[in-house]
Parts: structure tokens; sequence; C-alpha cells
């Protein structure tokens, strides 16, 4: 019968004014995978960061037990000694350092104060072997893909000797592929005898992937599914998660009304930034009603994200051509301030690099895009700005303590909110949604799709760009499929299926 390798016992962790973690209680066994599911702001990610030292010893109640030992970490220092490693979300890597380098960063070999950098890059490349990554360990962070920095960061683990590895959504910048492959790592890891926590959003590879799963619910334990026994299916899990059944994921459009087009794109070309002959953009035209969801759909790196910034104040790239009209009239938007006043909104992808300012309040954040509705001769209304982020905030349901929490200490769905707030408050007509649900739970995205289709509702434009296709077949009424920086089908809500824009993907790869 196989052993616990760590048990978490009554831990409860506190911050000013809320309890994150409320006697949580957790056993995972060697050699399995265990998974860790709940909403954004259950507490998932809190337990870790116990877990790991992040939060040391004496800031939380409770014991943890690990190899039959009980730990008291004061810092993620202490918990690595032990052969405990977690990946953040965020991945740690340094972008102008090589691959080497990063994966032996305060783990160097050699002598006291002499790197052997020969021994750093002939270990690196045996573990960058192990992980799948053929790539040289001598290449720069900076010139690879998210998807095989992940795996950099998985190699800079296992140079650790890790015994417990700890995942906190390891997939949610990866595409399909990236992420299947990185999954089969940790089962052919788990044959090897490597025990795994995984948090993730996304049921269908929590179901693949774990032995058991533990259901997180507002900071407390609801229970631990075992594969071999229990229903581990997604509306099993979901009804954990959320205390309820979901009958359905995408909620129901009442008497759609599409009106005329908002929003055209001709032939539209755009250049790499950096190399300039590159075309990362090729000739794509598109265009978007009053009162439509349009999705656009394809792999990472098919240039949607390029696209969608280019067309916002041109955001993005060099050497940008083509026409661009908005009720159909020609314009040109040389920057965000001219597209913002064309009714244009672009809403990152990233939201904590590129959307919100998480070390200020939601009050600022909501009021950002379009401070003049805020202001007088460049002074804030402070009282108008508590207006609008309150109205927001009620209207859109975003849990806080006030409108005066820093957005940083948000949960993702409810920072997620903020960001819709900060752009729904200017007023735009066109709404370019930029991966809107990416790290946020099932309960979270309901609430999202719900405002887009109130958005439409109102007659406002959507233009959805994801890397998840059901929820592009559930939210759109069209869908545009892009590969290598080109527009290559289009589909109607009716047509969607999954087989159907993967193949035509597929199809118009090179060397297809």
């Amino acid at each position: 019968m196989p052993s616990l390798i760590l048990e978490m016992k009554n831990i409860t962790k506190r911050f000013p004014g809320v309890k994150a973690l409320d006697n949580v209680n957790l056993q995972v066994e060697e050699g399995e995978i265990h998974a860790l599911v709940g909403e954004n702001g259950a507490g998932k990610s809190t337990l870790m960061k116990v877990l790991s030292g992040i939060y040391p010893y004496g800031s939380y109640e409770g014991r943890i037990i690990y190899q039959g030992e009980e730990c008291k970490f004061n810092e993620i220092n202490d918990s690595e000694k032990k052969g405990i490693v977690i990946i953040h979300q965020e991945l740690a890597l340094v972008p102008y350092m090589t691959i080497g380098e990063n994966m032996f960063l305060g783990n160097e070999q050699g002598a006291k104060y002499r790197i052997d950098w020969e021994e750093t890059y002939r270990k690196a490349d045996q573990l960058l072997n192990t992980v799948g990554l053929r790539e040289s360990s001598k290449t720069l962070v900076k010139d690879i893909g998210v998807g095989k920095q992940q795996l950099v960061e998985i190699a800079k683990a296992l140079a650790k000797n890790v015994k417990l590895l700890i995942l906190d959504e390891p997939t949610a910048s990866l595409n399909e592929a990236e992420s299947k492959k990185l999954l089969d790592l940790l089962l052919q890891f788990k044959k090897e005898g490597l025990t795994s926590i995984i948090i993730s959003h996304k049921l269908n590879e929590i179901s693949y992937v774990a032995d058991k799963i533990t259901i997180i619910r507002d900071g407390s334990t609801i229970e631990t599914l075992d594969k071999s026994k229990d229903d581990i299916s997604e509306e099993r899990i979901i009804n954990g998660m959320v205390g309820r059944k979901m009958t359905d994921r995408f909620p129901k459009r009442e008497n759609v009304t599409i009106g005329e087009v908002s929003l055209e794109v001709r032939d539209w070309t755009v250049y790499h930034p950096l190399y300039a002959e590159r075309k990362v953009v090729d000739h794509v035209s598109l265009r978007v009603h009053k009162g439509e969801v349009v999705g656009i759909a394809g792999l990472m790196g098919a240039g949607r994200t390029e696209l969608a910034l280019s067309i916002f104040g041109k955001n993005y790239g060099l050497n940008i051509s083509g026409k661009l009209f908005i009720n159909g009239d020609e314009v040109k938007l040389n920057n965000a301030r001219q597209a913002i006043e064309k009714g244009i909104a672009y809403i990152s992808e990233d939201r904590k690099e590129n959307g919100l300012i998480l070390s200020n309040p939601i009050r600022v954040n909501t009021t950002l895009a379009k401070m003049g509705k805020v202001s007088n001769r460049n002074i804030i209304d402070t009282n108008a700005e508590i207006m609008a982020a309150n109205s927001f905030v009620e209207k859109l349901q975003t849990k806080c303590t006030s409108i005066e929490q820093e957005v940083g200490n948000l949960s993702g769905g409810n920072q997620q909110k903020v960001l819709i707030s900060k752009w729904m408050f200017a007023d735009p007509e066109i709404m370019i949604l930029d991966e809107p649900t990416r790290g946020i739970d099932v309960g979270a995205k309901y609430e999202i799709y719900c405002i887009i289709n109130q958005l439409v509702a109102e007659g406002k434009s959507i233009l959805l760009i994801s890397s998840e296709l059901p929820e592009l077949i559930g939210m759109c009424d069209r869908i545009y499929i892009m590969n290598e920086g080109r527009m290559v089908g289009e589909v109607s809500r009716e047509e969607a299926t999954q087989e159907v824009i993967m193949g035509q993907i597929l199809k118009t790869s090179k060397g297809a």
C-alpha cells in the first residue's frame, strides 16, 4: 500500500479581514498525481505557498508532515532542500540569460566562488533531454516560446532533486498540443516515482492526468475524489467547486439582433517589430457587426494577438498596411488614444502586465482608460471616481472588501471583472477580448460570458480571441480561423465544431 509523502493538517491562514484557509486538510500519496481544484480565491495557491515556505511557519496555524517528519519551513529554500519544488503560473525565468544559466540560478555548479560552466551546460543538456526539449542549453530564454519555457521550469526543478513537484496552472498559456505534451511528461515522471500536485482550471486535463482530486471551496476542504473509485466527470467536479450543478456552461442569448457592420478590416498586413522581413499578419480581412460576437481561433503563434494589437492603434508591428473601417468610415488609428476615441477597447490577454495596475485600488483602475470622464482641468474628481467604481462593482458583482482594495489582492476572476469594468467605463462600441477567461475558474467564466452577452444585447460588437475551442463554439455567432498569420477559414455557429476548426488549421499549416 502506498505511503503518504505529505499530510497537511488543519491549515488555517488569515490575512487582514479575511480567513483564506480554514482548517484545510490534504493527504498526498507517494508517486501519485494529486490535483487541487476550486474557484478563484478558494485558497489553492495559498495552501501551496504555506507548503513551500513562501508563507513561513508561524504565519499560519496547523501542521505539515512531509516524509513522516513535521516541517517548519521559514523560506522557500527550506522546502527545496527537502525536495519540494513549486512552479508558479508566472514563470520565474530571466529572459536574457541562457536556459542553462536559468536552470542552475541559485543552484550553481562548481566551487564556492567559481562556476563550472562546462558542468552547468552538460547537466542542463541532460535534463533538457529528460523533459523532451530539443534546445541547446546555451539558447537565451527570450528566444523560445512559452511552452518550451514551461519545460525549462520543470527541468530546473529536476536539477534540484525534486521529490514533490507542485505546478500552479502549468498549461494556462499553452496550446492544446503543448498541454498534452506537458501532461504526458507528468505521467512519465509518475512511472518513475515522482509525486506531483497540480492546480488547474482545465478540468478535462485534470480528469486525464490526476489520480486524486481535492476540491477546495471558500478556504475549506470539501472532498477528495479517487479516480479508481469515484465519478470524476467535469460535472461532478464543478458541482463540488461551486456548490451547485451547472447545467449549461455557456449562457444562452435571447432575442439576438445583428445590426450593421461596425468594424471592418481589409487586406491588413503587419511585419514583426524586430525582424522587419517577417510577416506576422498576412493580408487579413474580417468584419464584425453590431450585436455580434465574432471569434478568432488559431494555435499559439497564429498571429491573433498581433492582429488585435495592430488594429488597436498600431500597438504592435511595423510597416502596417491595409484599411480599417468603423461604421463604414475609413479611419487611421496611430495610437491607443485615437483607438479609444473612435470607440475601440482592447482587453489584454495579460491582465497583470498590460491591463491593470495591481498596486492600485479598484477605484483607480476602473477609470484609467478614460480619465477625462472623472476629471476637470486635469484634476481628478474623487467623488465621481468613487461613484463610477461602485457602479461597476455592483453591475459586474465583483467580490471585494471595498473599491479601495488593491487589485493585486483580488482573485483572478475578479481582477478580470475590474479589467472589463475599466473598458466598459470608456464606453466603447467595439471590444476586442483577448483570452478573457484565461486562468479563471468555471464559475467566474460563466459570469464573464454573461457580461459578454449583456454587452452585445446593448448593441456592442465583440471580437473574441480564445485558445479554448469550446469557448468560441459556445459563445460566438461566427468564427474566423487563423493560421500562420493568415485567415484560412470562417464558420458559422451552426457549422462550428472542434473537428472542423482544427481540420482547417492543420490543412493550411506549412508542410501539411
